[in-house]
């Protein structure tokens, strides 16, 4: 099967060295330093008790990699216009396209049925470029859970040992091609799972990510430390149950156990995607994780007053770091 992960970085280059060690016949669109080291020596992949480097093509010029049985999306949200711009390159009539994201997708209320069927949210899909170049018909949703890190071109640090990608289809149904590509995922070392209710995944994770982000963003430190001071892990609970009533109300049904997922992360120290971001001066996902979350609130007649804030704050440090402070 062909394969192309489009956006190599630590989950794109992770997941695209766990297909070709599961037998796929795969390709990356990277960029920069990064490509240059998969060009040379392939990815090379350090977990726990695990240590492999797999070869494959990669290019910046999705043209050069011809047409794919399917596309992994795993870029960041800000990313998705230059996706949507290049893509067609890969795709042929029956390619699919799994984006891997966090926050809310641009997809999400195709195929919705209820009151808020239909919805557009502009800013997840600027002019509908992804709509147009990609479309739902094409699309699977997709969440990852792997703490991944570029430790240097080419090589991805993989912290723990249970990596668990969770794919599902717009509508619901338990397709033939999700398992065509979960096959390659398994057999590379990848706990796999298909959801009937792909939404709900969504919002399994984005509840971590929400809790966990804007305030990793506020204070430069890892849940561990975080979750030390009593305030703020009053405000972590708080936020989990305003992000929980926010997907209710919008009819999804989001696993969660405040406590459980407390006690899951006070000693963490694998800092969020969102404040390595920061660090290194890369756009952030503020729109999927942090802003549209708020809208659909709005739109849910949910109120989310510790949200409100700790997400502005959260933002407004996001636009200082950018050097937009003044606005």
């Amino acid at each position: 099967m062909k394969i192309c992960v489009f956006g190599a970085g630590a989950i794109g280059g992770h997941l695209a060295a766990r297909l070709a060690r599961g037998g796929a016949e795969v390709s990356v669109v990277a960029r920069g330093a990064h490509l240059a080291a998969i060009q040379a020596q392939g990815i090379r992949v350090v977990a726990p008790g695990l240590d492999f480097t797999e070869k494959l093509h990669a290019s910046a010029d999705p043209a050069e990699l011809g047409v794919q049985d399917a596309v992994l999306v795993t870029v960041k949200a800000p990313a998705l216009p230059s996706v949507a711009a290049s893509i067609a390159p890969l795709l042929g009539p029956e390619t699919a396209v799994v984006f891997v994201m966090n926050g809310i997708p641009w997809w999400y209320f195709d195929g919705l049925k209820g009151a808020f069927a239909g919805t557009r949210i502009a800013a997840l899909d600027p002019a509908d470029e992804v709509r147009r170049s990609i479309g739902p018909s094409r699309s699977i949703g997709g969440v990852v859970y792997s703490a991944c890190n570029v430790l240097s071109p080419g090589v991805i640090e993989v912290e723990h040992t249970q990596n668990r990608l969770v794919l599902g289809e717009i509508d619901g149904t338990l397709s033939a091609r999700m398992e065509a590509i979960s096959a390659p995922l398994r057999a590379g070392g990848l706990t796999m799972e298909h959801a009937t209710d792909i939404r709900s995944a969504v919002w399994t994770k984005l509840l971590m990510n929400m809790a966990a982000s804007p305030i990793a963003v506020l204070t430069g430190a890892a849940p561990k430390f975080n979750l030390a001071e009593p305030a703020v892990m009053e405000a972590v609970r708080a936020i989990y149950a305003e992000a929980y009533a926010v997907a209710t109300a919008l009819g999804a049904a989001p696993s969660l156990d405040i406590e459980a997922r407390i006690r899951g992360a006070v000693n963490l120290l694998h800092k969020p995607s969102m404040l390595q971001d920061l660090e290194l001066g890369r756009p952030m996902e503020i729109e999927t994780i942090l802003t549209t979350p708020l809208r659909l609130a709005r739109m849910a007649g949910v109120a989310t007053p510790v949200m409100d804030l700790i997400f502005a704050l959260a933002r407004l440090r996001a636009q200082t770091a950018a050097g937009h402070g003044d606005h």
